[in-house]
């Protein structure tokens, strides 16, 4: 005991230590792990145009007094809350503030070391995320401070916290990110092995087409095809099929094993991609809008024998007649019908990962090779890795009415429980009228 006493002495300095002392008064033994030390580096975020940074040490570059620090952390239980941040003053002293909702907590510093300093208590009235945004009054330096994390201890801390924990796997820039979430489609049994057209309806609602969203519509196990916001002037409708053989490096891949592109639409532009995986891509600029449904279609030409598929995809605003084509690949070592049917939210870009969206997906059909068609209306609701390692938990899927949907970002409190079995009623007896042999 006395030992790790000491031990904390040396560890924390200021009243740090005093306020590890309050919170565990009715405790017999101090208890090392009951402070939650959140990395800056994976839980924080500037405002626009802001001189600050974030990297993997933490906050950096701290100039200006517009700018603003907001870190997320999302606490598991009500009580008294102590926040503390461990920094450092390159040079002179400052004023800084830590503020929780309506608590205004200040404190000055001037430690040239990094040093954990103390700045108070604030009161968690029920579970949920909390943001502390930092804020520099004053500095007599260049610096404000450099700041690698925030230490919370306290009642609230009793059940633990939601946070990006550590890098390891980059996880500063997938949790920054935030967590991606999917609609594994369940298929009807008659349709396992010859699924021939994937049909799909996607609305994003107003408001929700934030800046580096994709709402992918129709996903495969080949490729996957939706609508992204790539800046405020662009927008863009992606099609892509990977490549069998695994690499990040496009340029890596062998030419038996490569995408081939046969065809494309009007207008649309096709290359490769890579970075997180290989193939052939494709996008249409368009400028969809939120509030508007667009139909998504998808055909696979299965050929066993030269172990081949050829994937093209289709495009269309509900409210139009004519099919737009988008492109159509070939790809090696397939030779099977579509599978692995699913819909997913994603945001691409870190900067972008305080910002929530949604979208809806209803009326999906499969076709198989004989011309029947079959209605989509159970999913599995899945996340990705930074959702299953409960880094983040701002994600959600359901169903609403006839329409399945898709919730991520934001740090809001109501999450969705992980692989639910998401049930819809078929809302649409009559499937949609497409004439295949007529599509461009």
């Amino acid at each position: 005991m006395r030992k790790y006493i000491t031990n904390t002495i040396k560890a924390f300095t200021g009243t740090a230590f005093f306020m590890l002392l309050q919170y565990h008064s009715h405790a017999a033994v101090l208890n090392k792990d009951s402070v939650i030390t959140v990395p800056l580096g994976g839980n924080s975020w500037v405002n626009n145009n802001a001189k600050a940074q974030v990297d993997s040490t933490g906050l950096t570059h701290w100039l200006a007094g517009i700018d603003v620090v907001s870190i997320y952390v999302r606490i598991e239980a009500a009580g008294s809350l102590n926040v503390a941040l461990k920094l450092a003053v390159p040079d002179g002293g400052s004023t800084i503030q830590a503020i929780v909702g309506k608590i205004v907590l200040t404190n000055k510093v001037s430690n040239h070391q990094p040093a954990i300093i103390d700045f108070g208590k604030t009161l968690i009235k029920s579970p949920g995320y909390v943001e502390v945004k930092l804020k520099g009054l004053k500095k007599s330096g260049k610096e404000y401070a450099r700041v690698s994390d925030l230490l919370l201890s306290g009642p609230a801390t009793i059940n633990g916290a939601a946070y990006v924990k550590d890098n390891h796997g980059n996880y500063f820039y997938w949790g920054r990110r935030g967590p991606s979430v999917h609609l594994n489609y369940s298929m009807p049994d008659e349709a396992r092995s010859n699924a021939e057209w994937f049909y799909n309806e996607v609305t994003v609602p107003m408001g929700n087409d934030v800046m580096s969203s994709y709402f992918m519509a129709d996903g495969f196990s080949g490729g996957y095809f939706g609508m992204q916001v790539n800046s405020p002037t662009e927008r863009h409708i992606l099609f892509s099929v990977w490549s069998p053989f695994n690499t990040d490096d496009p340029k890596g891949i062998p030419d038996s094993l490569k995408i081939q592109m046969l065809k494309k639409g009007t207008g649309v532009h096709a290359g490769e991609f890579g970075g997180e995986g290989s193939g052939g891509q494709s996008y249409l600029n368009y400028p969809w809008v939120a509030g508007k449904t667009y139909g998504f279609l998808v055909h696979a030409q299965a050929d066993a024998k030269a172990k081949t598929t050829i994937y093209t995809a289709y495009f269309k605003p509900l409210d139009q007649a004519q099919w737009m084509l988008i492109a159509s690949f070939k790809r090696p070592v397939s030779g099977s019908y579509l599978q692995g049917l699913h819909s997913f939210l994603e945001n691409f870009e870190p900067e972008m990962g305080t910002a929530q969206r949604r979208v809806n997906f209803g009326n999906g059909w499969v076709v198989d090779t004989s011309g029947k068609w079959f209605p989509l209306t159970q999913a599995l609701f899945t996340g990705d890795a930074t959702a299953n390692i409960n880094f983040r938990k701002d994600y959600g899927g359901g169903v609403q009415g006839n329409q399945f949907y898709l919730r991520n970002c934001g740090f809001f409190n109501d999450f969705a429980p992980l692989k639910t079995v998401l049930t819809m009623e078929q809302a649409n007896i009559n499937h949609p009228d497409i004439d295949f042999s007529k599509l461009p």
